[in-house]
């Protein structure tokens, strides 16, 4: 096995020999360590160890807090060339779009390389080969999307990493904002057409798990450039239900996918914050109080003016605080006179506020 070219180079970033054993990430350097004491003299290539690093991240997502930044600061010392940084890229894609699973820590691994890999030629930095990759997968969207299945389910797999692409690539502008690619948008909405101009049960599934992952961020991205975008696709999944010749499990899934929208993708937007909240400002604040009845029957919460005042009086009638010694003892000398005064029967005019109260709050329920 050939000795990596990086042995040539005259500075590295890190301060780690490249042909040392802890120039690798120490949770599979195990067999490097080994050669290493061994006096053996393959060790891997960029290829090689890059490729271990990927299948370690599938195999333990967990530890990728950990070991990235270790990773980075290799490759900062490994990839010098134009060559090494097209090589980086397309282990990553080819791993995001091969491996189930995979595309989300991919996406995460190309939004940290973006920011922490500093070898930048002219022909483009590690976002921007990133993205020039993406395109060439692009550009055959629609022959992909109506290609045989083997061709489907791989463009599938790049529609979904495209997807986790825009939710996790940061773009940092030249004032320190971070926003979102607005290319991998628009890449986003035509990928949407081609999957749904060929309303095959495949294309529809991908696209359903498509508007899963990102509809919500689509929809506010499009609303603040006054784009009705949206209101387009789920146009477009309806004529997909009543024309389309797809299967029926397909079409409960987009059907199930319009009433998500519809809910504003199960998003529950809260009024203020819990430390905000004051009965002025926020409608809901008194929605979880209870409700207390006066002598009459009348109900009664937090939110009522006079509440106070009917509180106290229900406190006086009830008698719900009788004087205790601090061993539990009545001091009153008799028994409970809340618990001896108790009737089996209800007042009739609380018992029709009561039933009042249950047929309200069993119509609330239904709505």
């Amino acid at each position: 096995m050939a000795k990596p070219q990086v042995v040539a180079a005259p500075v590295l970033m890190s301060k780690l020999s490249v042909n040392a054993p802890e120039f690798y990430p120490s949770s599979y350097s195990s067999n490097y360590t080994e050669s290493y004491e061994d006096g053996c003299e393959d060790y891997p290539t960029l290829s090689e160890y890059v490729q271990d690093f990927l299948n370690h991240l599938t195999e333990q997502p967990g530890s990728f807090e950990t070991e990235i930044e270790q990773f980075a600061e290799t490759l900062n010392g490994w990839v010098t060339t134009d060559d090494a940084l097209q090589e980086l890229v397309e282990l990553i894609y080819q791993q995001a779009t091969s491996i189930p699973n995979f595309s989300y820590m991919g996406a995460r691994l190309c939004n940290y390389l973006s920011h922490h890999l500093t070898i930048s030629p002219q022909s483009g930095n590690f976002r921007q080969l990133l993205l020039q990759r993406c395109r060439t997968e692009y550009e055959v969207k629609d022959q992909a999307a109506k290609g045989d299945e083997v061709t489907r389910k791989r463009f599938h797999a790049f529609v979904l990493f495209l997807g986790e692409l825009y939710l996790n690539l940061e773009i940092k502008g030249t004032n320190g904002q971070v926003t979102r690619a607005d290319i991998l948008q628009v890449g986003l909405r035509e990928l949407l057409n081609a999957l749904f101009s060929n309303p095959m049960d495949d294309n529809l599934i991908c696209a359903v798990k498509l508007l899963k992952l990102t509809g919500s961020v689509l929809e506010d991205a499009w609303k603040e450039k006054g784009k009705t975008d949206m209101e387009e696709v789920i146009q477009r999944i309806e004529n997909v239900v009543l024309d389309a010749n797809c299967s029926r499990d397909v079409k409960q899934m987009l059907l199930k996918l319009v009433e998500l929208r519809s809910s504003n993708w199960g998003r529950v937007h809260a009024t203020s914050t819990y430390r905000e909240a004051t009965p002025e400002n926020d409608p809901n604040y008194f929605m979880n109080e209870p409700t207390f009845y006066t002598s009459d029957g009348v109900p009664f919460t937090a939110a009522d003016p006079d509440y106070q005042e009917k509180y106290q009086e229900l406190l006086e009638r009830e008698d719900f605080f009788p004087d205790y010694e601090e061993n539990g003892t009545d001091l009153s000398g008799g028994g409970d006179p809340y618990l001896d005064d108790i009737d089996d029967e209800m007042d009739p005019e609380i018992e029709e506020a009561y039933e009042k109260f249950c047929l309200e709050s069993e119509r609330k329920r239904k709505q």
